[in-house]
């Protein structure tokens, strides 16, 4: 089977080089099916193969499959983790995939209802281009293209008919999106949008300009806010589960290390406490002793060190070696350590050629003593020995779970500490130990009836849990919230206050007031919409570029209250090559959505023609099969 056709940014012409391209996806994705051993055939009352087709041009089950897997595949990889199906057809991808096989078969109908095919010579042109049946010298090779058919369940009829029909459609879809233009009106029309810009003052309302301070919200205005906002207080609804732990930080002070233990700790690991002085320094290599000279006599002489750099073809970045010790610096080590203040000393040797050094800053030794070290390294030390005593319990304490130890058991007999916890995901009052993965991932599985099972913690430590019951959504005491709430009411207040104010600003302003006697007025002479203003949300440019010269308006957003004016609107510069790329691609983009919207066309009317029958009872059962 041939990869649909799709809109790219080489689909606009069709090209032999594109049509090569697409029918190596059609050589892995005929291998995939070759692996899936005929996905489908006998499922479904073990004769349905096809979900559907258009006119004479089945859509197999194989087709959809292949499609769905790709799609997954490629969504999972921009997210970073791998999508179950079920999350796949939330975002639609069931839809899309049944589009393109829809899409793929009307152009296959089309074709051989036109009679367009190509010839065996064609065909053989393809093949002998494929880097995946060429042998050792670079050509295509009998051998290594029947081997690799074989080894995927194809013969070479399916295989060069798949490749006849995948040039067919390429070559229906050129005939039609090839060659398209932009109409010059059309790129004009969106040069002279993308390309404007605009002057604008801003002038900000800040709590400062009130005429007189906020005062202090009451007893009352605080608890009917709290009151009008419950749900914005409630706890969502939580698992209440008791748990079994041992945490690493709580074994570990029960552990003693003997001290020649952290003092053998301390000697292995000398050198971080231990750092010798160090100069930051930069290198300048050059071809000669004479070249290295000269330049040394042309900063004697007053000529800048960067400007060497420079003359060079390079900067500051490829000269910098950073913070060096003297051993770093070999045979230049002694003439740079014995600058005590910033300077250049060379001509001198260097693993590239002589070169001259520049001595930035001295960075003095740093020693920690034993005294002083031993804290931290007695702490990591326990540290690590309470994560390996744990360890060596967790087959232990899962037998006891197994023989039906109870959790207050374990606590009694093991050490482990006994908790309860309402967990709620993302909830802000969660116990500590919930905010590590593995507690959360069991405590998110965890159901009524399951019994209790070790998990290792993220940090080494162990717990079991079990699911007492599952508590309903509750409001917090406002006692536990009011902080929260007084800030939030405070907040509404505050953006009600300068809503005001700026309201009467605008005002003054428009019955003749200076824009400037109103506050600091901040001037932007030129921005464009993809312009930013900093502490200005981005709705401030989308006002700009929606007004007249001259006009006045109040922006308000959550922590953010201003009046802006615009002052001009500077035309599209026609000139210049910035100008001349925008143009060029605007133009590029405006052929390639006519190309794409043709191409859509196109390949609707000749579904509507041909016909198309969908089997959905099949499609549910893939989609069903799919995501077990």
């Amino acid at each position: 089977m041939s990869k649909a056709p799709h809109t790219t940014d080489d689909d606009a012409t069709p090209k032999r080089k594109r049509r090569g391209a697409s029918v190596m996806a059609w050589v892995l994705m005929a291998m995939i099916v070759g692996g899936l051993g005929g996905f489908g055939v006998t499922n479904f009352g073990g004769n349905v193969t096809t979900i559907g087709a258009v006119g004479d041009r089945d859509i197999t089950v194989n087709d959809y499959v292949q499609g769905m897997r790709q799609q997954v595949n490629q969504l999972s990889q921009q997210f970073g983790a791998q999508l179950t199906m079920e999350q796949a057809r939330a975002f639609g991808i069931d839809g899309q995939v049944l589009q393109s096989l829809v899409q793929r078969a009307a152009l296959d109908n089309e074709a051989a209802h036109v009679g367009l095919s190509a010839g065996d010579a064609v065909v053989a042109a393809e093949l002998a281009g494929m880097p995946s049946f060429q042998g050792v010298s670079g050509t295509f090779d009998g051998k290594t293209y029947r081997d690799a058919l074989k080894n995927n369940n194809l013969t070479a009829t399916e295989f060069e008919d798949g490749i006849r029909a995948d040039i067919a459609r390429s070559l229906l879809q050129g005939s039609v999106a090839g060659g398209v233009v932009a109409p010059q009106a059309l790129t004009d029309t969106i040069f002279a949008w993308a390309g404007e810009r605009r002057g604008f003052t801003l002038v900000r309302v800040t709590e400062a300009d009130l005429p007189a301070p906020l005062p202090a919200p009451t007893e009352a205005e605080v608890q009917a806010w709290y009151d009008a906002h419950l749900a914005d207080y409630t706890r969502p609804e939580a698992k209440r589960i008791t748990y079994a732990a041992l945490l690493p930080a709580d074994v570990a002070k029960t552990i003693t290390i003997d001290e020649a233990e952290v003092k053998a700790a301390y000697d292995a690991r000398l050198s971080e406490f231990m750092l010798p002085e160090k100069r930051l320094v930069e290198r300048l290599v050059f071809g000669t002793e004479a070249e290295a000279a000269a330049a040394k006599a042309r900063l004697d002489a007053g000529e800048s060190f960067e400007a060497l750099v420079a003359e060079r073809k390079l900067t500051l970045e490829d000269i910098d070696m950073g913070d060096v010790s003297k051993a770093d610096l070999g045979a230049a080590g002694d003439a740079v350590f014995a600058l005590t203040e910033p300077g250049t000393v060379g001509p001198l040797p260097s693993s590239l050629g002589p070169a001259l050094y520049r001595m930035n800053a001295v960075l003095a030794a740093q020693e920690t003593t034993f005294e002083q070290a031993k804290p931290k390294l007695l702490e990591e030390l326990q540290l690590a020995a309470a994560q390996k005593a744990i360890s060596d319990k967790v087959e232990a304490i899962d037998d006891l779970l197994a023989g039906g130890a109870a959790l207050d058991e374990l606590a009694r007999d093991e050490g482990m500490v006994l908790a309860t916890t309402d967990y709620a995901p993302g909830a802000e009052d969660n116990a500590p130990i919930t905010a590590q993965p593995a507690f959360a991932k069991a405590a998110a599985a965890l159901a009524e009836g399951d019994f209790p099972e070790a998990i290792v913690l993220d940090d080494g430590g162990l717990v079991a849990m079990q699911l007492d019951e599952v508590v309903p959504p509750t409001p917090r005491p406002l006692d536990a919230v009011k902080d929260a709430v007084t800030a939030a009411l405070r907040a509404d207040a505050l953006a009600k206050a300068l809503s005001a104010r700026g309201l009467e600003m605008k005002t003054a302003v428009e019955g003749g007031a200076a824009l400037g006697a109103q506050g600091i007025a901040e001037r932007t002479a030129s921005a464009d919409r993809q312009a930013s203003v900093e502490g200005a949300p981005a709705s401030l440019i989308t006002a700009v570029f929606a007004m007249q010269p001259g006009e006045l308006r109040l922006i308000e957003e959550a922590g953010f209250t201003a009046l802006v004016r615009l002052d001009d609107i500077q035309p599209a510069t026609a000139e210049g090559a910035d100008a001349q790329a925008l143009r060029e691609a605007i133009a590029v983009n405006a052929a390639r959505a006519l190309s794409t919207d043709l191409f859509a066309l196109y390949t609707g009317a000749l579904t509507a023609e041909a016909g198309i029958t969908l089997n959905q009872a099949a499609i549910d059962a893939v989609n069903a099969q799919l995501g077990n």
